[in-house]
């Protein structure tokens, strides 16, 4: 009987338990995906009736989601512009400062993300409808997200600032340059690799918002608030179809993006 030594154990341990997360990771991803190609009308695999590809078919016929879809990009694309700007000024303004200040600050700054979404929709919309008369739409909803999801940004500005040796803008000021020549061939330059972190991070943010959103889209649909509105109505393979396109995006990103990062390893 061969007898493991306790290194052993425990690297058999950490397999079996990767094994294991992974599965439990990705299993419903595949099954979900799986289940947009079964003829039943049930998103489900089980029981297999067949493969079909009627669900893509009337996925990309569905005007309505198609709609949605097109508003919640719009509305991404939206909060990208607001938010990492907002982000980026909160995280250089609370790196220039010092002392009890910079606390309070942050906390300030910090806290929408605390907030519940449904108190930040309904807030955002009954001050809108009391002072401006809107109920709603688009614009208000990337209003809505960029409150908190700006803050969102701009911690993680604040991480890479953390990295930041301030030595070198003092020096670029003592030669002569200019504050703005400082900001964008210093600072901006360091905090690039931040920003396309940022974009990426605040668009996926407001695609899969849903409590903000539901209360200022108004009489507009996004892909969330369709999703929902389907659960209520009765699910169908569609959304699996939704799901897969997601799953699929999703993984041809991190596949180029691990590429990318082993060339320049090597």
């Amino acid at each position: 009987m061969k007898i493991f030594s306790s290194k052993q154990i425990l690297n058999i341990s950490v397999k079996f338990y990767l094994i294991l997360f992974f599965l439990y990771l990705l299993l419903p991803l595949f099954v979900v995906s799986l289940g947009a190609f079964n003829s039943s009308a049930i998103p489900s695999i089980s029981p297999w009736k067949g493969f079909t590809y009627e669900w893509v078919v009337r996925f990309f016929n569905n005007f309505h989601l198609m709609k949605a879809i097109f508003n919640s990009f719009v509305v991404a694309f939206g909060v990208v512009i607001l938010s990492v700007p907002i982000g980026l000024a909160g995280a250089l303004f609370l790196f220039s400062i010092e002392g009890k200040a910079k606390s309070i600050f942050y906390a300030i700054l910090v806290s929408p993300i605390l907030t519940p979404g449904i108190i930040i929709g309904i807030s955002i919309l009954v001050m809108s409808n009391s002072l401006l008369g809107i109920s709603g739409g688009l614009f208000l909803t990337i209003i809505g997200q960029s409150a908190f999801i700006s803050s969102m940004a701009m911690l993680l500005f604040m991480s890479r600032l953390q990295k930041f040796n301030k030595n070198l803008e003092m020096a670029a000021l003592d030669l002569g340059a200019h504050p703005s020549q400082v900001f964008f061939r210093i600072t901006l330059p360091f905090l690039k690799p931040s920003i396309y972190s940022a974009i990426a991070l605040v668009f996926l943010q407001s695609i899969q918002n849903y409590n903000t959103t539901l209360f200022l889209v108004g009489a507009k649909s996004t892909i969330t608030i369709f999703i929902g509105s389907m659960i209520k109505l009765g699910l169908n393979p569609v959304l699996n179809v939704l799901a897969f396109i997601t799953i699929s995006i999703a993984v041809i990103f991190s596949v180029a993006y691990a590429l990318k990062q082993r060339r320049e390893v090597k």
